[in-house]
């Protein structure tokens, strides 16, 4: 067993162990940054959160269960020998008798077509406006993850307070832009804007955000 000149007692590592370590060196994140999150390339992309959408589903479920017990009351009444409920005979008299560019025929065949078309929109959008989805890291790219918008408007808004001339703050987030206005109490406007927008630029790039929004900012001077 050889050792290494000056380490007395230790074993050199072996081909295979340095070029795992290399590796190791090469896969590893930069000092203080996660991996996959923020640094725009090596993190995957998710969609949005798609909404369980149970109080739409519910109340359709609950009403098409009315309508078809009541009908299958009714019928079962008929076969038994009982005439038909007067609902029935009056909903039949009404469909067969009216014209069909009556009023009330046109008025129910428009509010059906709004409800199909609300139910079609709540199948195809995911819903969960609310929420921002953020990008999956490359060595777990099953892991899905999302940011309330007001959470996300508070950090930025605390990162905006922290530039030096920038008394108040309000930012807004929204899905493709984040829109920050500042009040600034010293220093000069452009160059707190500057700053502002490096600053929030930078935050935005933190939160890890699957589709990075475009940034809005607006300075306006306030007298002390």
């Amino acid at each position: 067993m050889t050792s290494e000149p000056g380490l007395p007692g230790r074993s050199a590592p072996s081909a295979k162990e340095s070029a795992a370590e290399e590796s190791a060196a090469k896969k590893a994140p930069p000092p203080g940054r996660e991996p996959g999150y923020g640094d725009g390339g090596s993190g995957r992309r998710t969609r949005r959160p798609w909404s369980a959408r149970r109080v739409p589903a519910a109340v359709v479920a609950l009403v098409l269960l009315v309508a078809a017990v009541a009908a299958l009351i009714d019928v079962v009444a008929v076969r038994a020998g009982r005439p038909a409920a007067a609902w029935r005979r009056r909903l039949t008299d009404e469909l067969a008798t009216r014209p069909v560019d009556d009023v009330w025929m046109l008025t129910g065949a428009a509010v059906a077509a709004a409800l199909g078309v609300w139910l079609i929109l709540l199948a195809l959008t995911p819903g969960l406006r609310h929420w921002l989805p953020l990008r999956s890291p490359a060595d777990c790219p099953w892991l899905r993850a999302s940011l309330d918008r007001d959470g996300a408007a508070g950090l930025l808004r605390d990162a905006a307070l922290r530039v030096p001339g920038v008394g108040a703050a309000r930012v807004r987030v929204r899905r493709h832009r984040v829109r920050a206005r500042a009040d600034v109490r010293f220093r000069d406007s452009r160059q707190v804007k500057d700053d502002l927008t490096a600053v929030l630029d930078e935050e935005c790039g933190r939160l890890a955000l699957a589709r990075p929004p475009r940034l809005v900012v607006r300075v306006r001077r306030r007298a002390h």
